[in-house]
C-alpha cells in the first residue's frame, strides 16, 4: 500500500509541475485545453502526448473495435493494449499506430489483440479517474498491473516513464504486429546493446506502403531480451517477419525510462533524432518544454470572454489544429518521398495532408497563425509534385492515398501565392497547379473533352467536377496575378463548368451520362446508394452550394437574391429521414445542412452574398453554441485533422474564408468580447466586440481602424497589416448592414 501511495504522489507531483512551473508566459493557454473533447462519438480525435506539428503522437491505443477507433482511442473504452507513437487525428479512416509498447508484469502474452480476444496480449483495464492528459503530457495507471505510465514527446521522439510495483518483475512488450486498422507486411527488431534497440515496421493500410524505422534507448540495461514471430519464440537477439514482437526484462528498481525515436529513413537516423532532441534523462524537462511549445502556439490568438466554457472550447479547437500536418523528416533533413527514394530537404517536410477537408478553413487559418510553416507546407507539396507527378490529394506517410474527390492541393498552393507567400519556387508552383489540373485521371480527361464528367463513366462525378471548378477558379486568380492572361481565360472558363450539372427542371446539380442525359436515379435528399454515387458524402441539397468561386453566378442561376435566400431557408429547415445506410460522416444536421462534414462548411455564410448578413449571423451563432461542446462527444463530426476546429476558430472570431484563394473573409457573428491575433513583425490585429451577449448575435455596425466599415467582409491584407476592427452587436437584425451590392463579398 505504501508503494502504491508513493507512485500516486509521484504522478501528482509531475502533473502539478506541468501546471504550476514558472514560465515565460503570463497566461497559461495550455490550462484552457481539454484534450478529451472529441475523443468519443464520431470525432476520432487523437489523445496523447505530442508537440505542435510533431512527427510523434504518443498515446494509448484501445482494442480496435471499428470506425470510432480510427485514432486508436475512444473515451468509452476501458482497455488499453499499449502505447504507440504515430496516430491520425479525426480522420474517417484508420491507420498508423506504429511501434506499440506495453509495460506489464506476470505472464508473458504475445498473441494478437482483437475485439474477440482483448487479452491475447498484455492488455490492461484502466479508469479515467486515474488518467491525466494535457498538451504534451499523458499519464494513466494500468489497473491490471498497478503500473503508472507517463508519456511526453518532442518532435521526433517519444519519452516513456513507467513506475512498476515493488517486488514484481518489470517487463515491456514491443509490438510490431499491432497497428490501427492496418496490416504489417514486414518488420524487424534487434538488440544492438544492453540499452539500445533498432527496428522497422512496414505496413499496408490506408497508406499502401508505409515504412517507419525506430530506435529505442533505455535508462536501464536489458536483463533478458526475447523475440517472437507469430507467438513463436525465436533464437538470438533479432527477428524478422510480419508479426514481430520482443519482450524486454529488467532486474533493477521500479522506475524505467526510455526514449523512442522514429524516422522515415533508417534506425540510425532515429537514434540521431534521440541524441539531438533528448540527450538527457530529465523527463520533467521534456514535459515542461512541450508545454512551453504548445503555450507559444496557442498564444498567437488571445481571446477575452467571461464565458469560461467557450474559452476552453476555443483553445482546445486551436490545439486540435496543430496536431497535423506532422513532420516527416529527420534532424538531418532526410525523408522518404512517395517515389520511395530518400531525399534531403532544405525545408521542414510534412505529411498527413487531409486536403479535401482542410483547404476550406484550416489552411487559410495557417496563413494567419503559422506564416513560418506555410512555406514549408508548400515546399513539401511541390516536392511531392516533383516525385509523383501531381500535387497531393490525401498524403499519408509518404504515400498518395488518392482519397476524396478533387485536386485540393491546387487551392492551397494558389492561396499561399495569392496571399503573398514567396518562400518557394513560384514558377514551379504555377507549373504544379496547372499540370495537376490538366492531368487525365479521375475524370479530368472528360473535363477537357466534354466539359463535364459522365456519371456512367465515373462515380462521384458531380462531386469531382465541382471540386475541379473550385481549383480552376483558384488557378485563374493565380494566373492573372502572374500575368498569364491566356491561362487565366482558360481556367476562368473551366471554373464555370459547374453549370453543366444544373438541371433547370429540378433546380439541382445532378449527374448526366456520356450522352448528356440526366441520371434517372435521383433524389435530392437521398444519401444512400445508388443515389450517393454522383456526390461524395452528401446529397444534391448539400452540393447545391459548392460554388464558392462564383457565388454571384450561383445566385443568378437560382433566380436572384430573393430566390437564393428562400432556397437557403428551405435547406436549413427541410427534414428528410436519412437512410440507415447513409455515410456516418453526414452528421450535425440542421435541416439538410450537415455541419459534421466539410463540403457545406461555407454554406451558412452565403446569405451574406445575397444581402442578408443577419441570417448568416443566426446560423453561425447557433452552430457555435449547439455543435461545439466541452464534452467528450463535443464535435459533431470527424475532426478531419483540424478542419472542424478551424471552422470554430474563424467563426467564433467573427469571420470565415468562404473562398480561400480570394483572400476575402465574410463576417458572421463574433463570440468573444475581444480577440487579438499575434502577427509577424510584432504586429497585431484586434477584434473588439461591443455590447456582446448571448442574445446580441447580430452585427449593427463595424468600425475599421477608427473609420466606419460598411462592408460585410474583410481582407487578408487588412488583417496581416495589423490594426483593429470594432464590431457593435445587437439583439435585433440590422437588415441594412451589407444589403447594398457594393458592400457584399464577391465584388
Amino acid at each position: 500500500m505504501k508503494g502504491s501511495l508513493s507512485r500516486v504522489k509521484s504522478f501528482v507531483l509531475v502533473a502539478g509541475f506541468v501546471l504550476f512551473h514558472e514560465g515565460a508566459f503570463s497566461q497559461r493557454f495550455t490550462d484552457y485545453v481539454n484534450p478529451y473533447i472529441g475523443t468519443a462519438g464520431h470525432a476520432h480525435v487523437f489523445l496523447g502526448a505530442s508537440v505542435p506539428f510533431g512527427a510523434v503522437q504518443l498515446g494509448p491505443d484501445n482494442v480496435f473495435r471499428g470506425w470510432d477507433w480510427c485514432s486508436g482511442y475512444n473515451y468509452t473504452d476501458s482497455i488499453i493494449k499499449g502505447f504507440s507513437h504515430t496516430h491520425l487525428s479525426g480522420t474517417g479512416m484508420p491507420d498508423l499506430g506504429d511501434v506499440l509498447i506495453m509495460p506489464f508484469t506476470g505472464t508473458i502474452k504475445t498473441g494478437k489483440v482483437t475485439a474477440e480476444a482483448p487479452t491475447a496480449g498484455p492488455s490492461s483495464h484502466f479508469s479515467h479517474k486515474n488518467e491525466k492528459v494535457r498538451p504534451g503530457y499523458y499519464a494513466v495507471t494500468l489497473d491490471d498491473y498497478n503500473i503508472n505510465v507517463q508519456l511526453t514527446a518532442t518532435a521526433r521522439v517519444g519519452f516513456h516513464q513507467y513506475q512498476f510495483p515493488a517486488g514484481n518483475p518489470a517487463r515491456i512488450l514491443i509490438d510490431l504486429q499491432e497497428g490501427i486498422g492496418d496490416k504489417t507486411t514486414d518488420a524487424y527488431i534487434e538488440k544492438i546493446n544492453d540499452s539500445t534497440i533498432y527496428g522497422y515496421r512496414y505496413s499496408k493500410g490506408w497508406a499502401s506502403d508505409q515504412r517507419l524505422y525506430f530506435a529505442i534507448r533505455l535508462s536501464q540495461p536489458i536483463a533478458q531480451f526475447e523475440v517472437f514471430d507469430n507467438s513463436t519464440k525465436g533464437e538470438g537477439t533479432a527477428v524478422k517477419g510480419n508479426a514481430v514482437k520482443a519482450v524486454c526484462h529488467f532486474n533493477k528498481a521500479n522506475t524505467l525510462q526510455f526514449k523512442v525515436g522514429i524516422s522515415p529513413v533508417s534506425a540510425e537516423n532515429a537514434l540521431a533524432n534521440i541524441n539531438a532532441e533528448i540527450p538527457h534523462w530529465n523527463f520533467n524537462k521534456v514535459v515542461q518544454d512541450a508545454d512551453a511549445k504548445w503555450n507559444k502556439e496557442l498564444g498567437k490568438v488571445r481571446i477575452e470572454t467571461s464565458n469560461a466554457t467557450a474559452k476552453k472550447i476555443f483553445y482546445t479547437a486551436l490545439f486540435h489544429t496543430m496536431i497535423d500536418p506532422a513532420l516527416f523528416n529527420d534532424v538531418n533533413g532526410e525523408y522518404r518521398g512517395p517515389d520511395k527514394n530518400v531525399h534531403k530537404a532544405s525545408f521542414q517536410n510534412y505529411t498527413i495532408f487531409s486536403l479535401w477537408d482542410t483547404y476550406r478553413a484550416l489552411n487559410p487559418l495557417y496563413t494567419i497563425t503559422q506564416p513560418e510553416r506555410v512555406n514549408d507546407f508548400i515546399n513539401t507539396m511541390l516536392a511531392i509534385y516533383q516525385q509523383q507527378g501531381k500535387l497531393p490529394i490525401w498524403h499519408l506517410a509518404g504515400n498518395e492515398t488518392n482519397l476524396m474527390p478533387g485536386m485540393s492541393g491546387v487551392q492551397i498552393v494558389a492561396e499561399a501565392y495569392l496571399k503573398g507567400y514567396r518562400g518557394f519556387d513560384t514558377v514551379l508552383a504555377y507549373e504544379a497547379v496547372k499540370n495537376t489540373s490538366l492531368r487525365n485521371e479521375f475524370g479530368l480527361d472528360y473535363v477537357k473533352s466534354l466539359e463535364y464528367i459522365p456519371n456512367d463513366k465515373m462515380q462521384e462525378s458531380v462531386a469531382k467536377a465541382m471540386e475541379y471548378c473550385i481549383s480552376d477558379g483558384s488557378i485563374a486568380l493565380m494566373a492573372t496575378k502572374m500575368g498569364r492572361k491566356e491561362d487565366a481565360a482558360l481556367f476562368v472558363k473551366r471554373s464555370l463548368y459547374y453549370r453543366h450539372y444544373f438541371d433547370s427542371t429540378t433546380r439541382f446539380f445532378r449527374g448526366k451520362n456520356a450522352q448528356g442525359n440526366w441520371n434517372q436515379t435521383f433524389g435530392p435528399g437521398r444519401t444512400s446508394h445508388p443515389y450517393i454515387d454522383d456526390y461524395c458524402e452528401g446529397n444534391a441539397w448539400q452540393y447545391t452550394w459548392l460554388v464558392p468561386q462564383d457565388v454571384k453566378g450561383l445566385i443568378q442561376l437560382l433566380g436572384g437574391d430573393a430566390a437564393f435566400v428562400n432556397r437557403l431557408d428551405s435547406f436549413f429547415k427541410l427534414k428528410i429521414e436519412f437512410d440507415p445506410q447513409s455515410p456516418p460522416d453526414i452528421s450535425g444536421m440542421i435541416g439538410q445542412y450537415a455541419h459534421g462534414n466539410e463540403p457545406g462548411h461555407h454554406t451558412t455564410y452565403l446569405y451574406t452574398y445575397a444581402g442578408q448578413q443577419w441570417k448568416t449571423a443566426e446560423k453561425v451563432r447557433y452552430i457555435l453554441k449547439e455543435q461545439y461542446l466541452d464534452s467528450t462527444d463535443g464535435i459533431s463530426g470527424n475532426e478531419d485533422c483540424g478542419q472542424m476546429s478551424a471552422w470554430y476558430i474563424f467563426s467564433s472570431l467573427g469571420f470565415y474564408p468562404v473562398y480561400p484563394a480570394s483572400g476575402t473573409y465574410v463576417l458572421g457573428s463574433p463570440l468573444f468580447d475581444k480577440a487579438t491575433l499575434q502577427l509577424p513583425n510584432k504586429k497585431t490585429f484586434s477584434l473588439i466586440v461591443q455590447q456582446n451577449s448571448p442574445k446580441n448575435i447580430y452585427i449593427q455596425r463595424v468600425i475599421m481602424n477608427g473609420k466606419p466599415w460598411p462592408n460585410t467582409y474583410i481582407t487578408h491584407q487588412q488583417i496581416m497589416q495589423g490594426g483593429n476592427m470594432t464590431i457593435v452587436m445587437g439583439s435585433k437584425p440590422n437588415v441594412a448592414f451589407g444589403k447594398l451590392q457594393e458592400n457584399r463579398p464577391g465584388n
